[in-house]
């Protein structure tokens, strides 16, 4: 893994532990990238080359036994699933309002469309993609591919943002995966869906971390 340090280290007395994230350009992980972009925190990042196989070395399997990204570790603390290494990250940031906080009103749909991405919205659009067959809606954790897709539309025509007015690292997560969705037609081509990624993958912190993966996903073709 090659590790490199995002930022200065401006405030060596922080009483917060810098996060050490482990990360692939045009991987799940880029979302996390720009989570931090958007955030504007320090970060330690250790680069895998996916091409190489690196998330395969038994290094980083002890940090994340999947083989995936990304996975961050603050202190003694290790996170691996994407959903929950953004929701980790929000919080550890209150100051920058990227999660509601316990309390607020949006604090239970916040979380609601966190989790509903990695246990209904990633597991249908994969299955879609790979054709396979349909269990009953019985025995499936998220019902079945059309009423994902119907739920999360409707949730979005009341936008802007999945949470209405408010931006939360809800909307990194969601943004940047239906980016690649709509790109590898893995979700119907809806106006609606259009829209959304444009308005958030327009923002300043995403479009830095893309050129970002961009220059970091150069370097490793030579």
């Amino acid at each position: 893994m090659h590790a490199s340090t995002h930022r200065s280290r401006s405030d060596p007395v922080s009483p917060t532990p810098y996060v050490t994230f482990f990360h692939a350009p045009h991987s799940r992980s880029g979302g996390t990238r720009a989570l931090f972009e958007e955030l504007g925190v320090d970060y330690d990042m250790h680069v895998l080359n996916l091409k190489t196989g690196t998330q395969r070395d038994a290094e980083y399997l002890a940090i994340n036994p999947m083989g995936k990204v990304p996975a961050i570790r603050h202190g003694d603390a290790l996170i691996t699933e994407q959903p929950a290494v953004m929701m980790y990250l929000a919080d550890l940031y209150p100051e920058k309002g990227l999660a509601p906080p316990l309390g607020d009103p949006l604090r239970g749909p916040y979380l609601r469309w966190m989790v509903f991405y990695g246990s209904c919205l990633e597991p249908a659009v994969m299955d879609h993609s790979a054709k396979r067959e349909p269990v009953p809606a019985m025995q499936s954790g998220y019902g079945d591919y059309d009423c994902v897709i119907r739920v999360l539309a409707e949730q979005l025509e009341q936008g802007p943002y999945l949470l209405g007015e408010r931006f939360t690292a809800a909307d990194v997560l969601y943004g940047c995966a239906l980016r690649w969705f709509l790109m590898w037609k893995l979700v119907p081509d809806l106006p609606v869906f259009r829209a959304y990624v444009e308005r958030v993958t327009s923002r300043e912190g995403i479009q830095r971390a893309d050129r970002k993966d961009e220059a970091l996903a150069a370097s490793q073709e030579g």
